[in-house]
């Protein structure tokens, strides 16, 4: 009974956190009602800066440094200056001219660094700023590193001792990876080649859809829930499957087996298929991680903001509210350490698929 206690007060905790911003933004600002949608949009899309809460009416966060080059020209500054000028910022770029740089609310350029023109136009810069993901990415993969390295060490130190700690639980996840995964979809004899890439690939995304769902900087980060991120996996996988392809994967693209010769000629629809398939696998790939991760956080802000709304037409409607949709975000947290791992699989499965049918060997 402790236990469970101390489980609904770190719950409420979190939720309290979750909900902090909009605590604070809508006791300074009684006359402008909650918009849920934008609220939600604001957590899973990447920013230029990491917004921790608010505390009576003042932003609460991290300073992202933004790099950006105009015309052979590096230029960089902290985000926190936009906060600090109406979401503009002029650097002067000679000795007679200024170029000013802006954070559009609308439009097409939406929350990205642009460049002001005289004519009222907008310009985007080449931008490889440090967001928020970029961040978040740096502070995963440094953990990552440190993780194995420590593992490392221990199968140094101990030798063929049992394992231990940290030690025993990357041993079986890697177990699982090469035993239920790679060996199952590849052959034997070519499985030690994609190994490497597979074992990463799970735990990368594993610990981020982890880390995504702790509301707590430096974590929480939207990186799988980021198409850019989801999208790179992809190619990577689709890189792998095509340039280590021997040619039996290339001759039943251009000549699938057991398919009659009218598919074939004189219009070739099946290798024009089997073509196409080539491209949509990765697409596929990457649209499924983004989905069902950004769905998840989705779920969960919806929950939580559903309290603001019932709040804006009774305080007490809002507290039942509350409980209510405390409830519901653990339930949905809880299938949510479920799709990260789920997630993970499916991705590594099907990347060890591919892979398997790009170095199968057909036995005459």
């Amino acid at each position: 009974m402790k236990n469970k206690n101390i489980f609904i007060s770190l719950s409420f905790l979190i939720c309290l956190l979750f909900s902090m911003p909009q605590f604070a933004i809508a006791e300074n600002q009684k006359e402008e009602k909650y918009n849920a949608g934008e609220t939600i949009i604001e957590h899973i899309l990447d920013s230029y800066d990491w917004h921790i809460f608010t505390w009576k009416g003042h932003h609460v966060g991290v300073s992202l440094p933004i790099i950006v080059f105009n015309e052979g020209k590096c230029y960089t500054f902290s985000s926190k200056v936009f906060h600090h000028s109406d979401t503009y910022v002029t650097v002067n770029k000679t000795n007679s001219e200024d170029i000013t740089f802006a954070i559009p609310h609308e439009g097409k350029y939406k929350g990205k660094v642009v460049i002001l023109n005289a004519d009222g136009t907008q310009k985007r810069p080449l931008d490889i700023s440090i967001t928020k993901n970029v961040l978040g990415l740096f502070i995963s993969c440094t953990l990552l590193v440190v993780m194995f390295l420590i593992v490392a060490k221990a199968y140094r130190k101990r030798g063929e001792k049992a394992p231990k700690g940290l030690q025993s639980l990357f041993e079986w996840l890697i177990c699982y990876v090469r035993d239920d995964i790679a060996l199952k979809a590849i052959d034997k004899k070519h499985v030690d080649r994609y190994l490497p890439y597979l074992i990463t690939v799970f735990f990368f995304i594993f610990f981020n859809n982890l880390l995504g769902l702790i509301p707590f900087f430096p974590f929480g980060a939207n990186l799988t829930g980021n198409i850019a991120i989801t999208a790179t996996l992809a190619v990577l996988t689709f890189l792998i499957t095509n340039l280590f392809g021997n040619k039996e994967y290339y001759k039943d693209i251009v000549n699938t087996p057991g398919v009659p010769w009218f598919l074939k000629l004189p219009i070739p629809l099946m290798p024009i298929i089997e073509t196409v398939g080539c491209f949509t696998k990765p697409v596929v790939l990457a649209i499924r991680l983004f989905a069902n991760i950004t769905a998840g956080h989705i779920v969960v802000l919806g929950f939580i903001s559903s309290i603001f709304i019932v709040a804006q037409i009774s305080v007490g409607g809002g507290i039942g509210m509350s409980v209510f949709s405390l409830i519901l975000v653990i339930f949905v947290d809880a299938i949510e350490l479920l799709v990260a791992y789920i997630q993970a699989y499916v991705f590594t499965l099907l990347s060890a698929l591919y892979f398997g049918m790009a170095s199968k060997e057909h036995h005459h």
